[in-house]
């Protein structure tokens, strides 16, 4: 039983120390935003209060055993008893109270702050307002910028320093959006949209995840935000307004791919950034920078090997994905030329 407890113990131990460490681009507990950071602040101020209380009762609880401890030839004495007493009453009842306002204040400040949508609710938004409606589905993710009418999915590209306002919305079952180190988390539904704001202080590339389990490729439902500086976002979104799809591929092996794109994977996929299609017409991820992009299908490093990986049986890449349902076998060659083409689709020059 000894050993046993000596195990449980090691194991909590290191959960809490392992639950300390994170990084920049995925922790709650190292905030790059200010949604993030207020979230960050009442959950230091919480534990805080939670650590206060465990103390106080600890050490009355530790006074009272060893102050009225049974003693030697006083086995049958009573303490004095204090139910009743007016003055413990009182302070046993306003001290929680009193935590309970201090928790409360900033926690009703903040949720008003962060309900604020205001901008992102206009008839007519605001020339330097970015709204960007996001459409999850099984199991990927869909940007569509409303001002700057492009469409993007997979990464999340968005400018430091602003307000970046969210449309959130599920196209087939419940997801939830989650960029730990940006903000909490929030339901995409099918049924209503949610509207939320984070912004990035810094540049960088965060991690972003669905908090909502949706099937078997629930844990791949991953994407990435990229917060770039003001002008970078700017040459970005001009760049993606020339994405229209009819660029010629560079080389003839991309060529090739690009003809087998237009004749299969169009059915699907777009090459457009400019997308004007409704979002229930877009059932399947944009590409049209897909050679930019950190990882395929969400999960793998952005090689070479692993697109082929990806094309060649996306089943065992992304299980339940509906690309499987729906694809058909390809050669090598043709997953070869596939490649080259799609690894060309890029705005970074």
């Amino acid at each position: 039983m000894m050993k046993q407890w000596r195990l449980i113990s090691l194991v909590s131990l290191l959960a809490l120390l392992l639950g300390g460490c994170g990084k920049a681009f995925q922790s709650t507990l190292i905030p790059q935003g200010e949604v993030a950071k207020m979230q960050y602040d009442l959950l230091l101020l919480s534990s805080a209060i939670m650590v206060f209380v465990v103390l106080i009762v600890t050490a009355i609880f530790i006074y009272v055993i060893v102050k009225f401890r049974q003693k030697k030839g006083q086995e049958h004495v009573i303490p004095r008893q204090v139910e009743g007493n007016h003055k413990l009453e009182i302070i046993w009842t306003v001290i929680p109270i009193l935590l309970l306002l201090v928790l409360a204040v900033p926690t009703v400040t903040y949720t008003f702050k962060l309900a604020d949508v205001k901008p992102a609710q206009k008839q007519q938004l605001d020339k330097d307002t970015v709204v960007i409606d996001v459409t999850a589905r099984l199991y990927w993710w869909e940007f569509a910028y409303k001002n700057e009418k492009v469409v993007t999915s997979q990464d999340l590209i968005i400018p430091t320093g602003k307000k970046i306002y969210l449309n959130l919305k599920g196209a087939d079952i419940k997801h939830s959006f989650w960029v730990p180190s940006l903000a909490g988390k929030t339901d995409t539904n099918p049924e209503n949209t949610n509207t939320m704001w984070l912004q990035a202080d810094k540049a960088g590339t965060y991690n972003g995840f669905c908090a909502e389990l949706c099937g078997p490729s629930h844990a791949l439902m991953q994407f990435k935000v990229k917060a770039v500086n003001e002008s970078e976002y700017k040459d970005w979104v001009a760049a993606m307004k020339k994405q229209d799809g009819k660029q010629p591929a560079a080389s003839a092996q991309a060529q090739e791919g690009q003809q087998i794109f237009q004749k299969s994977c169009i059915g699907c996929h777009a090459v457009d950034a400019n997308d004007a299609r409704p979002p229930a017409a877009r059932v399947a991820p944009n590409l049209a920078n897909f050679g930019d992009r950190d990882m395929v299908a969400g999960v793998l490093e952005h090689t070479d090997k692993n697109l082929k990986a990806w094309l060649k049986d996306p089943e065992s890449v992304k299980p339940g994905n509906l690309m499987s349902e729906k694809y058909g076998n390809l050669t090598d060659e043709q997953i070869d030329a596939l490649t080259a083409y799609l690894s060309g689709l890029k705005v970074k020059k």
